[in-house]
């Protein structure tokens, strides 16, 4: 016997689909579920998050910070990381996931100039900075923006 295995006894659980208020009959007539008087009883029953005047709980909490839902989440990594590759290597996003250089491509992968680079590849990646792209291009390998 397992929690993934409870349910509750057969005939116990009734839905929620029963029609309220018609009659005494029905076994759920003259207050239809709503017990006697009182503000939950009467139409017109406050919002959620409604504390009776009190200032709410999500009112109450600091708000902190801002997230700018334009923003995106840009992958880096550095030119010296590109050492694992052989000559002559076409660089792309996956072959970076597959060797570890980057978990996830996120919105993009952009590589950085920090380090040094003694091979020749064609990366293909979203975004360069101008130092990588030069450092590149200067062994005579390609910068490709996709």
């Amino acid at each position: 016997m397992d929690l993934s295995n409870l349910s509750p006894a057969e005939g116990s659980v009734h839905s929620n689909n029963f029609r309220r208020g018609r009659g005494h009959g029905s076994g759920n007539g003259k207050t239809a579920g709503k017990g006697h008087k009182g503000q939950k009883a009467r139409s017109g029953a406050p919002r959620i998050g409604f504390e009776g005047g009190q200032m709410p709980l999500y009112r109450r909490i600091p708000k902190r910070g801002f997230k700018n839902r334009n923003s995106l989440d840009i992958a880096a990594c550095n030119i010296s990381a590109l050492e694992v590759f052989d000559n002559d290597t076409v660089v792309t996003i996956d072959t970076l996931i597959e060797n570890g250089i980057i978990k996830d491509k996120k919105d993009g992968v952009k590589v950085l100039g920090n380090g040094t680079l003694t091979k020749k590849l064609t990366v293909q990646v979203n975004a360069f900075s101008e130092s990588a792209k030069n450092k590149i291009e200067e062994l005579g390998g390609k910068a490709e923006v996709i």
